[in-house]
């Protein structure tokens, strides 16, 4: 397991290194989404009761952040080594398709988790946000976490460029986490926008995320787990053949 180790080290330290650039940018960019949406719609909006508008728009902020960061991890670091021809130091060691795997998974659900833990701690700054149940919390962050950054790895890897990359941020992942229920509840939807709702797993990610946090949601946990679980599997399975066919990588 040296070589996982090593490869995990480095991941994790090549983020760490920039962490203005990692962390503390998308901490921002979420803070000035929680002034912004919390400030006007906070005396207007109450989605459950006895949740406050900016209470309930956290956990959704805490998501997205932890989502679209999870992502950006691993489909930089692969672009940027394929870029730069770097790749091959550590295709040549002998670690096995699953270590490569699995050291650019837990590099990315880490920085995922990061940024979303400085999201967490200046939310509580603008508002008091418990916890009713902290096991749910904690799977959801880790499954959504884990699905983002399989998706990461396979972009980094199907990627010839940059733009590839900027494109599937643009055209899949901002939309998937702008359109799940971030800043409002599916309730407030027409039914035909509720029900293609049910078709974006980001929404039953933040849904069960929410529901750890306020003990309500707008679907059953159980339900949002149903689909989250096999959405990570798949995702992480995806890559996986990527890794073993060598696609991109060895070819």
């Amino acid at each position: 397991m040296y070589g996982f180790k090593t490869l995990l080290y480095k991941e994790i330290l090549r983020f760490w290194k920039v962490l203005l650039q990692t962390v503390m940018a998308p901490v921002l960019t979420a803070l000035l989404y929680l002034l912004i949406f919390a400030s006007v719609l906070k005396e207007h909006v109450q989605v459950y009761p006895g949740v406050s508008y900016t209470a309930f728009l956290m956990p959704g902020l805490i998501m997205m952040s932890l989502l679209q960061n999870a992502f950006a991890n691993g489909s930089s670091s692969l672009i940027q080594s394929k870029q730069n021809g770097n790749i091959v130091f550590v295709l040549l060691p002998p670690i096995s398709n699953f270590e490569f795997f699995a050291a650019y998974l837990i590099a990315s659900i880490v920085r995922g988790l990061v940024v979303g833990l400085g999201v967490l701690l200046v939310g509580l700054l603008f508002t008091k946000l418990d916890i009713a149940h902290p096991v749910w919390v904690l799977v959801f962050a880790l499954l959504a976490g884990a699905a983002f950054s399989a998706l990461g790895i396979v972009a980094g890897i199907w990627a010839d460029k940059y733009d590839h990359i900027a494109g599937v941020q643009n055209f899949i992942i901002m939309p998937l986490t702008f359109l799940s229920g971030v800043f409002y509840s599916i309730h407030a939807l027409p039914p035909f926008w509720q029900a293609i709702s049910h078709y974006n797993p980001v929404f039953f990610m933040i849904d069960g995320f929410r529901y750890g946090f306020h003990g309500v949601s707008d679907v059953d946990p159980w339900l949002s787990m149903a689909v989250v679980l096999p959405v990570a599997l798949v995702l992480s399975w995806i890559p996986l053949q990527l890794i073993r066919t060598g696609y991109k990588l060895r070819s």
